[in-house]
């Protein structure tokens, strides 16, 4: 099943014409390996002008194209010149021939329809086969590169999707598309520069049925049903693709052109966002895709989420549509209780919306109110907290880094970066990771480009209540602690201090454990430089403490 023959005989019963060009080339090289002397078996195939022969609309001087295989299985085009017959009511002269009978007609319809339908499941379980076969061979991936099966599936699919015509096996075919280019990554670029996006983009509209209003604007009826399970998936599939070729312009700003066709693209993921669909799972799926390609796309195009009619917004914010945003939002908090595959499922969302954070104002304080309300309850630690922000900073000491990152990145945002603010809602044990990373534990401000308003943050009056009684460490109120040292004499918390010195210096020795300090710039960094002064002196000290009374009297003499 991974021969170029294979590859190129499921393309065609499948509905893709490979370039001519390149069938020439394998054919070639195939007469080559076979010689001359092989005997050739021949096997038609329906073209689409034997299809319309078949249904009596083939333009004239039109030729059936027809596979030969060679002996080792090779396919070479060969080009019939005639043209099968077909039912045509023709006056010649005097002599008119009779049209057929009523009755024989409708049987004829109903054959048609049959060899129609039949056809149809054809190309469908051609292409099922094609696409496991690409998916699970990295040869027939290789193969598919070379015989350009991409090109003749896309001239497929473009031809399909200007023409509005929607085919049962229309979503095969963009199951092929997204295998290609997810499994070849020569075959992204070459979809980009094939106008992929604009294309996709055509594909989504059509699907979708939408209905444009003002400039990057789609018009969204809830009262529409939801879409169907058969659409739903297509549409994913189309954003699976986009995801393929998009995701490396992330950084780069567009031009003008590129600008405009992005936020084409960002004003229809957004009617996505807002779509519903039959089955919570599907709608979950379809989310997640589109939010996928939000966080593949240039950061200056996201403006377009939110620069909508506020109307009949649900969802508002100083007088902008929060809408999307709040969807994204319950997205993020669904990902969050189902706790499963964080880094895959929870990451991009929380990019999006870190990243939409920073640079739109609005966005920002919107989540601000929805994720780190004015605090009011301190005697639980910040981690306890069964709310957004509670489960938010739960992920701040994950065990995946990228998890734990963006969990801290977006809260830090949210803060505007501002050291004591993201301490106060996360606690500084759960901070200490980000500020590390950052330089920040000195308590300086960030450094970051990003202009923030000023506003300042106002606290509850229980806040303001408890707040000379409230671990920064913890980020709550600690019950009162008894004084360990109540009682000693000031040589014995002396005494007590140069053992616990000595304790920390044989562990240091020992590798067990690392102290570290806080330099100017912010940054921790060993206290070897610090501690080496005195450590001699302690090493001198443990080695008369561990000598015999009797022996020290001795060594001294």
């Amino acid at each position: 099943m991974v021969t170029d023959s294979a590859l190129l005989t499921l393309a065609h019963m499948g509905g893709i014409a490979i370039p001519q060009t390149c069938l020439q080339q394998e054919n070639k090289e195939a007469e080559d390996q076979v010689g001359r002397s092989c005997s050739t078996t021949h096997i038609r195939a329906v073209s689409s002008c034997e299809q319309g022969a078949e249904a009596g609309t083939a333009p004239s001087g039109c030729s059936v194209v027809s596979f030969s295989v060679l002996a080792e299985g090779a396919v070479s085009p060969a080009t019939c010149g005639s043209v099968n017959h077909c039912y045509q009511q023709k006056h010649d002269g005097e002599h008119v021939t009779l049209s057929r009978g009523k009755k024989d007609t409708q049987q004829d319809n109903i054959e048609e329809l049959e060899k129609e339908e039949d056809g149809e499941v054809c190309r469908k379980e051609a292409l099922k086969v094609l696409c496991n076969v690409i998916y699970n061979s990295p040869r027939a991936q290789e193969r598919a590169s070379a015989l350009r099966l991409l090109q003749g599936l896309w001239e497929s699919l473009k031809e399909e999707i200007w023409s509005k015509v929607p085919l049962s096996c229309h979503f095969y075919k963009l199951r092929l598309l997204f295998l290609l280019t997810a499994l070849r990554p020569e075959l992204r670029l070459q979809l980009q520069q094939e106008r992929g996006v604009s294309v996709l983009t055509k594909a989504l509209e059509q699907c979708l049925a939408v209905r444009w209003g003002v400039e990057y604007e789609v018009l969204t009826d809830s009262t529409q049903p939801p879409i169907s399970m058969e659409v739903s998936q297509k549409v994913i599939e189309i954003l699976k693709t986009l995801f393929n070729i998009t995701h490396m312009f992330h950084r780069q700003e567009p031009d003008e052109e590129d600008a405009a066709l992005y936020r084409h693209l960002v004003a229809v993921l957004r009617h996505c966002l807002l779509l519903s669909c039959e089955g919570e799972d599907t709608l979950e799926e379809l989310q997640g895709h589109t939010v996928n390609v939000l966080s593949a796309l240039p950061l200056t195009c996201l403006d377009v989420l939110v620069s909508v009619q506020v109307d009949q917004a649900s969802h508002k914010c100083e007088g902008v549509n929060m809408d999307c945003v709040h969807n994204l939002l319950l997205f993020m908090n669904r990902r969050l209780n189902r706790g499963q595959k964080l880094k895959e499922k929870l990451t991009p969302v929380l990019n999006l919306l870190t990243e939409s954070s920073r640079v739109h104002r609005e966005t920002r304080h919107y989540l601000r109110q929805k994720i780190l309300p004015p605090l009011r309850d301190v005697a639980i630690r910040p981690e306890q907290d069964s709310s957004l922000r509670g489960q938010l900073v739960r992920l701040m000491t994950h065990v995946d880094t990228d998890v734990k990152d963006c969990a801290a990145e977006l809260l830090f945002v949210l803060c505007k970066e501002n050291v004591s603010r993201f301490v106060k809602y996360t606690g500084y044990g759960n901070a200490a990771g980000l500020l590390a990373a950052r330089g920040l534990l000195n308590g300086r401000m960030s450094s970051s480009n990003s202009q923030y308003s000023s506003d300042s943050d106002s606290d509850t009056e229980e806040y303001r209540e408890a707040k000379a009684k409230i671990n920064l460490v913890t980020g709550r109120v600690e019950a009162d602690q008894p004084d360990p040292m109540e009682g000693m004499t000031d040589e014995e918390k002396e005494e007590e201090a140069r053992h616990l010195i000595s304790m920390i210096n044989r562990l240091s020795r020992d590798q067990i454990i690392q102290p570290m300090g806080v330099t100017a710039e912010g940054r921790l960094a060993p206290l070897w430089g610090q501690m080496s002064d005195c450590t001699l002196e302690e090493e001198e000290e443990e080695e008369l403490n561990l000598i015999p009374e009797g022996g020290k009297d001795s060594q001294m003499e």
